[in-house]
């Protein structure tokens, strides 16, 4: 699919200007991403016999394994998507036990993160909402619950923004190479905002000879729709990287866009690495005099089995008592120096990347690095992901909208679009939760964190709960040792030990204010008699704060 030839036929058939100067950085990018950039992995060597050679550089493709660790940070199976509506949720989701869902339907979880990956190289992505099998009324879609969502995953290079407001898309054009009963098309869809409700359009085309030339569409896609709304039936993916390439554009940057000298760099110090090994076997030099030739000429070594080790040289080897010596060279292969030009270069480029100066890290010394060295290492990382995610965040519920729209206005789903969405990205990898909660518990212990409050942020409780845990917590600590099974004195409020009938009384105020019977105040003044506590010492224990 030539993307010149697609921007042609879009100024000619609406009328635009449209330039495709950009898409050149695109394939670039693309080129690095796949790991082979020929204008630079390829070069001519000239023999000694001035005969010219091409070769290709040993690369390490680090284009590649740098959006793939971003993509894995960002879009894991760790990452969870939900809508605080039931129906909505089982739209998107599936119900619980089913493998059902939009979003497993669509292989989201395998899909999404190679789009992540593939925006990151490419610059820009897109999530597209695509409807089979719709029933018109009009040119307006009708609700019907034969009408199936797919999600496509496009890169930089088959997206075209034909209106742009405020630096978001507003209108677009999607191309895409597709394969219809084992022939190549064309495919090209267009989104259009005209008079508050978006117009789709869909043509097939064959390219001959530069052109398009436009085919019948297959069965169950229609030429053009109104979706009937002013929600976008696609959402944009990209770098959280501001646009140095081209300021005007809405597409976005290579995440490696400011790293190519860098990806050059690594894969530099990479082929020097292999082409000492490559160059440094063994040489054994031996006089001609010592040699025989065979019919044509040629010499025979005296170890016809390894004859790459032996070179003959007509002088230079020296001699001892006027016997010739065969001279033995082994080249020195560097390989510390070399290691250490690789991980030199590594860093450079993870530092450009985003991903910090240690990232990429071969440690050969045997010492073991803690979870607490590593994210103190990763600062720059841990703001660079929290940057990316505002991105990702915008993108995934402008995604989840639409199908849920799609799910009321078409399918005829119970389901609500104005539902709140949450996207909870997965932060373990990098922070130290262990640690974190170590520190929690001390500080429980020193009077700065509420056991509450603990409960709330390390067992997903909400208030009410946490604090009715921490009161039963302590009636299990009372019973215990009233039976003797904790030995220990038994527990206090406020230095006062707390006799059977007064565990009693709190636990029934405790549980009353806990189902709403009773209000704060009331519980306060039965605490205060209950126990024997002053009303500032009861809200406390009513709080949990004791």
């Amino acid at each position: 699919m030539n993307i010149n030839t697609v921007i042609e036929y879009l100024n000619k058939t609406y009328g635009y200007d449209l330039s495709s100067d950009y898409y050149i950085h695109i394939a670039d990018w693309k080129d690095w991403w796949k790991g082979r950039h020929k204008p630079f992995h390829t070069y001519i060597e000239k023999d000694f016999n001035g005969k010219s050679h091409e070769r290709d550089l040993y690369t390490l493709k680090m284009g590649k394994k740098v959006t793939e660790d971003w993509a894995s940070m960002l879009l894991n199976e760790k990452v969870l998507i939900t809508v605080d509506d039931p129906a909505s949720n089982a739209l998107i989701n599936g119900h619980e036990d089913d493998q059902d869902g939009v979003l497993f339907e669509n292989n989201f979880a395998v899909r999404g993160n190679e789009l992540v990956e593939k925006s990151f190289a490419t610059g820009t992505g897109a999530f597209v909402l695509r409807l089979d099998d719709m029933t018109l009324k009009d040119d307006v879609v009708q609700k019907s619950a034969d009408t199936k969502i797919h999600i496509e995953y496009l890169t930089a290079d088959c997206i075209v923004p034909l209106t742009v407001k405020y630096r978001e898309v507003v209108d677009v054009a999607f191309v895409s190479e597709v394969l219809q009963d084992g022939k190549k098309y064309v495919y090209i869809e267009t989104h259009i905002l005209e008079n508050g409700s978006y117009t789709i359009t869909n043509a097939y085309f064959k390219e001959e000879e530069g052109q398009l030339k436009e085919e019948s569409l297959p069965e169950g896609i229609l030429p053009s729709f109104k979706t009937g709304s002013d929600i976008p039936l696609f959402s944009l993916v990209k770098p959280n990287i501001c646009n140095n390439i081209d300021e005007a554009t809405a597409l976005g940057v290579s995440i490696f866009a400011n790293a190519i000298d860098n990806l050059k760099g690594v894969d530099l110090a990479y082929n020097n690495f292999n082409r000492d090994f490559k160059l440094g076997g063994k040489k054994v030099f031996v006089n001609e005099d010592i040699t025989k030739r065979d019919e044509y000429g040629n010499e025979i070594t005296p170890d016809d089995v390894a004859q790459q080790l032996f070179t003959v040289v007509t002088d230079g080897i020296p001699k001892e008592n006027d016997r010739t010596l065969i001279h033995e060279h082994n080249p020195e292969l560097r390989v510390q120096e070399n290691i250490d030009g690789i991980q030199a270069q590594l860093d450079f480029l993870s530092f450009k990347c985003g991903l910090g100066t240690k990232y990429y890290r071969f440690n050969t010394s045997g010492t073991l690095v803690t979870a607490t060295q590593y994210v103190g290492d990763r600062q720059d990382l841990q703001r660079n992901i929290a940057k990316q995610h505002l991105m990702l965040d915008a993108a995934l519920k402008k995604l989840i909208r639409a199908i849920l729209y799609v799910g009321r206005e078409v399918l005829g789903e119970a389901v609500n679009p104005d539902a709140k969405i949450t996207i909870d990205f997965d932060d373990s990898f990098i922070s130290d939760k262990e640690s974190e909660r170590t520190n929690a518990m001390q500080e429980v212990r020193d009077g700065l964190l509420q056991k509450y409050e603990y409960r709330m942020r390390y067992f997903g409780e909400d208030e009410a709960t946490a604090k009715a845990m921490v009161i039963e917590d302590a009636i299990a600590t009372e019973e215990n040792w009233f039976s003797g099974a904790i030995t220990t004195d038994p527990p206090e409020v406020q230095g006062k030990s707390l006799n059977g009938a007064q565990t009693q009384s709190l636990i029934a105020i405790m549980a009353q204010y806990s189902a709403g019977d009773i209000t704060e105040g009331q519980a306060i003044n039965l605490i205060n008699t209950a126990i024997g506590v002053t009303k500032e010492e009861a809200g406390k224990i009513l709080r949990g704060e004791l």
